[in-house]
């Protein structure tokens, strides 16, 4: 995949983490006792209550005392792998009682490889983002191995397009188009979203920034109540959320 690294050159690179992150340290401190449940609003679960955050979305109750973030990259395998593994006792166990909140914040990780499901991943409403953020995670291995199997002229043309058409191309190539088509997302609209400059520079910037200032030096990147934690793993994380209360 090394004929897209140059697409997006302001971006400043960082690995997908492969083990543990000498970067994510520290163990958030636990409180005195276990944090009480606490019930949704009638007729829905926490996990149906998001709102759209300044760097993504969040899920939960939006006074849960103890906050989880993740700065994750669509196509990093350790991401995904969280995912696979951990978003269903996360939601199910810890986001509807009411005691944690999740936010997922983009981060560019592999750089313009990235932004064509990044964008199509924000092509959605607010209710939608997490089961789409959660589909493309479980199936990112088909989207993988769609781009690494692009042919030299599929490639040259990529590397030869502007930034804007060649997201479109990555996206057609990783079959993002029709992934996203089967889940409500017209292809009108992905082809808008995959050009709007706005969000372009958005997740540009994001990325650029938080890797600029340290907050971020692989992905994922799991901050618990304000602190980084040694953990990209859903065995190393559960431990922490129990520690912190939840």
């Amino acid at each position: 995949m090394k004929f897209l690294a140059l697409l997006l050159a302001p971006l400043a690179l960082v690995a997908c983490s492969k083990g543990g992150d000498a970067g994510n340290t520290g163990t958030p401190a636990a409180p005195a006792a276990p944090v009480a449940a606490v019930a949704a609003p009638a007729g829905q679960h926490w996990t149906d209550v998001v709102a759209q955050t300044k760097e993504g979305y969040v899920m939960g109750n939006p006074d849960a005392p103890i906050k989880l973030v993740e700065y994750g990259s669509r196509l990093c395998p350790t991401c995904g792998a969280l995912a696979r593994e951990g978003y269903q006792p996360l939601t199910t166990k810890y986001v509807d009682s009411g005691k944690v909140s999740f936010e997922f914040r983009e981060f560019l990780v592999h750089g313009a490889l990235d932004m064509p499901p990044t964008l199509l991943g924000n092509c959605t409403s607010k209710e939608a983002f997490f089961p789409l953020l959660e589909q493309m995670y479980a199936n990112q291995q088909s989207f993988l191995d769609k781009i690494q199997a692009a042919s030299p002229a599929a490639q040259q043309q990529i590397q030869s397009a502007k930034p804007v058409d060649a997201f479109r191309l990555m996206a057609q190539q990783m079959g993002l188009i029709d992934f996203v088509k089967q889940r409500g997302i017209p292809e009108a609209k992905a082809m808008q979203c995959l050009a709007d400059q706005g969000q372009i520079d958005r997740w540009t910037k994001q990325t650029a920034d938080k890797s600029a200032d340290g907050t971020v030096q692989g992905t994922p990147t799991l901050i618990l109540n304000g602190k980084k934690v040694d953990a990209i793993t859903w065995g190393a994380l559960e431990p922490l959320l129990k520690a912190a209360g939840a």
